[in-house]
């Protein structure tokens, strides 16, 4: 069976919300990224210390959207998953990346700014740049909703996952105010009963 290794509010959301779709079976050990002495067992899995991560037999990744391209390879084909030689597939490879790269990750400037530097250093020329890069990135997804309801047409796929995750982050993290498409996008994407049960996997054990 799967194992993802992963916290509460970190990209292994978007792991087990993929798996969640597709009905593939896992489990979850949850990792404490604030813990004064780390596992061990999660440091042999992943040195570096950053979520998420998988294991599936001898199988080891990390990296979030890698792990996901991975799980639908060796687990698809899936409608999650364009094509490549579908219409939607050049949108679908472009906010599927955009989600990660260009969106999570300049979040997190911000985010660490201003939740770990000291008072005076959170507003810094960094964090500011960042924002400014998140914003025009936003204005890509902005567009395509403008034109269709997900991000790669009329069909959700981990497309809608990658950029979700990353929008969430945003929002309840790091002070990004969403527009009402985006909002509207962010409802849509999170009713599904596949997003809830990943939810409340993520959430299992926590604090107990």
């Amino acid at each position: 069976m799967i194992t993802v290794w992963g916290g509460q509010t970190s990209r292994s959301l978007r792991v087990v919300w993929l798996l969640e779709e597709m009905g593939v079976a896992y489990r979850i050990r949850q990792v404490d990224m604030l813990a004064a002495e780390k596992d061990p067992a999660w440091l042999a899995v992943n040195p570096g210390d950053f979520l998420p991560a998988i294991q599936d037999g001898e199988v080891t990744m990390v990296e979030s959207v890698a792990i996901m391209e991975y799980l639908m390879g060796r687990y698809g084909p899936t409608p999650l998953q364009p094509a490549p030689g579908d219409p939607a597939f050049p949108a679908y490879q472009q906010f599927l990346h955009m989600g990660e790269a260009g969106l999570a990750t300049l979040v997190m400037v911000p985010l660490v700014s201003g939740f770990i530097a000291p008072e005076a250093e959170r507003d810094n020329w960094g964090a500011r740049w960042a924002r400014e890069c998140v914003e025009r990135r936003l204005m890509l997804v902005r567009r395509q909703l403008a034109t269709a309801p997900y991000m790669a047409g009329d069909r959700f796929t981990a497309a809608d996952i990658s950029v979700s995750y990353a929008l969430r982050l945003a929002a309840n993290h790091a002070g990004f105010t969403l527009t009402d498409a985006e909002q509207t996008y962010l409802t849509r994407t999170t009713s599904r009963d596949a997003y809830h049960r990943a939810y409340a996997r993520s959430h299992e054990g926590v604090g107990a």
